[in-house]
């Protein structure tokens, strides 16, 4: 691929990308992966590279093999980073707030800049065979020089002044707040509907693990607690759920019937394990079956675990094994174990489709990864996509159709491969720039649906780019070739993030800036312009703690935006905020 003078290639931040073109410009789009008989890469013996590089060097990009070794941006090999290091997409570790180092904001961002490749190939990539955990943090809202409003009560509760409702502690007995948070909103911004405080937490921090929407309510997981609110105005729909132990997982998906499950520690010890289930209705908040999840085999504890709902399929993933339940009552349906050549199945991901990633051939010269559709109901493997020795499958961008970001550490190199129904390796995603989905910090283990920012409508798929310099952009691809389709711009200085696709629509978050509250804007997605129209215009009274959130859920739900952190700080002498509801 020719580079400008003195120029390395620019990579992805946050999601794999595919090799940038050939011979193309900065953004151009990549070519879609060979037609016709089986390319090199796919499965077959590798050729030597076809064309030299930017400076002379066998071209990570040139026409051949896919998954070679890479070269730097002066010819020398790519070395591998320190094992154990922020790699593979993911952000730098964040530290707990208030720790040296912490970083700014959310996020996160590529260690292997300008290091996109293509690595479709027979088999591959690294074992973990060690639980790890995922940390998230958020900084709370003080330190800001944020103005503290005293609250102006109106008889009309829609008028421009009116105190949104903090709804307390979840109880129903959360009195009003003395901060007002719609003061001096101006015309043509929306309102804070209303907002809840976080519950006390450890110094320590805590997790705030999931967000969920229905018609009725709005239910946040927050340490040991599950609190609900009525989506309109924000009073307790129900009593708040104390768990004995913190939360440590959480279904990002809710079910048909708008239930999840929980998982909460068996203890406070170092050696408390993350086993306990707990079905729940998110809009009665009544409590239904109960379950331990056993350990597996040596090495494959559940000191923590992942949840995942496919139709009626309860996925929990251990470290290296996974055990299904009936959603509907916790009866057991099956494990999915070792298979093959020594592969354990390291992590799932459901929604439409039961994905599962697994390693195989630990030390050996035989290691890779392999991903494979499980029927939900059965566990069965309905097709087996090996990668290339040394790519490690990180996340899942879309299961339906199904989009995975892969990452090379000894390459310093990502990738995104687009596959087909049938688990066929359908095209590459390529670009000469870098992409910014916000993904969560996975240590050892994998994260496969920790990423927001990202969105798949039919055959497209849509990602933000990295801002380098005042507003970012959303590229649309098309999954088909993996070709660009078109791209826009944010509406302001502040990056623009996909949320999803509804009505022909692409709706997207635009973050806040220092004078500004966020948006949300709608964005169409087929032909003719693709300028964004305001949906929501968010007041600027709150756009410090809007902004504050180090991590965050986003959701857009019939006309109301919803924003919540992922991480307490555990800052007593703040009134840190939990979650609030915007709407007009």
């Amino acid at each position: 691929m020719t580079q400008p003078p003195s120029q390395p290639p620019n990579g992805g931040f946050g999601a794999p990308q595919d090799p940038p073109p050939q011979g193309g410009g900065f953004g151009a789009p990549t070519p879609p992966p060979p037609q016709g008989p089986p390319q090199p890469g796919y499965g077959y013996p590798q050729q030597p590279p076809q064309q030299p590089g930017p400076y002379g060097q066998p071209g990570p990009y040139a026409p051949g093999p896919y998954g070679q070794p890479q070269q730097g941006p002066y010819g020398q090999p790519q070395q591998p980073g320190p094992y154990g290091q922020p790699g593979y997409g993911y952000p730098p570790q964040p530290q707990f707030p208030g720790a040296p180092g912490t970083p700014p904001g959310g996020g996160s961002r590529n260690p292997f800049k300008g290091k996109p490749a293509m690595i479709i190939g027979t088999a591959v990539a690294a074992l973990l065979v060690v639980g790890g955990t995922v940390w998230a943090v958020t900084d709370s809202d003080s330190g800001k020089g944020r103005k503290k409003p005293v609250a102006q009560q109106s008889d009309d509760p829609k008028g421009d002044a009116s105190a949104p409702v903090n709804p307390g502690d979840g109880d129903g007995d959360g009195g009003e707040d003395p901060e007002n948070l719609n003061e001096g909103r101006q015309t043509g911004e929306a309102k804070v509907l209303w907002y809840k405080e976080a519950p006390d937490a450890p110094g320590s921090g805590a997790d705030a693990p999931g967000m969920w929407i229905t018609d009725k309510t709005a239910v946040k997981a927050a340490y040991k607690q599950l609190l609900a609110f009525k989506v309109g105005d924000g009073k307790p729909a129900w009593d708040a759920i104390t768990f004995p132990q913190k939360i440590c997982a959480t279904t990002p998906q809710k079910t048909a019937d708008d239930k999840i499950v929980v998982a909460y520690m068996s203890g406070s010890s170092d050696r408390a394990k993350c086993n306990q289930l707990q079905e729940v209705d998110l809009d009665t908040g009544e409590k239904g079956w109960t379950e331990k999840v056993a350990d597996g085999a040596l090495f494959d504890s559940t000191l923590s675990v992942e949840l995942s709902v496919t139709g009626t399929t309860l996925m929990v993933g251990r470290s290296q094994s996974g055990t299904a339940y009936d959603v509907t009552n916790g009866d057991k349906l099956y494990d999915k174990k070792r298979y093959g050549d020594s592969c354990f199945p390291s992590a799932f991901a459901g929604g439409e489709k039961l994905i599962a990633v697994s390693s195989c051939g630990a030390g050996t010269d035989k290691e890779h990864d392999e991903v494979q559709e499980l029927d939900p109901k059965t566990g069965k493997a309905k097709w087996t996509q090996p990668f290339d020795k040394g790519w490690r499958v990180a996340r899942t961008y879309s299961v339906s159709p199904l989009v995975v970001y892969s990452t090379n550490e000894d390459k310093k190199a990502w990738n995104i491969s687009t596959f087909t129904s049938g688990g066929k390796f359908r095209s590459q995603v390529g670009f000469d720039e870098d992409f910014a989905p916000e993904c969560g910090w996975a240590i050892l283990e994998r994260d496969l649906q920790g990423c927001q920012g990202v969105a798949v409508d039919g055959d497209t798929l849509y990602l933000p780019t990295e801002a380098t310099t005042g507003a970012n952009e959303i590229v649309a691809v098309n999954l088909a070739n993996g070709k660009e389709k078109w791209r826009v711009k944010s509406p302001s200085d502040e990056s623009m993030l996909p949320m999803k696709t509804e009505g022909g629509k692409l709706i997207a978050y635009v973050q806040p800036s220092y004078d500004a509250g966020g948006q949300v804007v709608a964005i169409p997605t087929g032909g003719g312009s693709h300028k964004p129209a305001k949906l929501l215009q968010n007041p600027q009274g709150a756009a410090d703690i809007e902004d504050g959130f180090f991590s965050k859920d986003i959701d857009w739900v019939d006309g109301r935006f919803y924003i919540s952190t992922t991480r307490l700080s555990g800052n007593d002498d703040t009134k840190e905020k939990l979650m609030l509801a915007y709407g007009k």
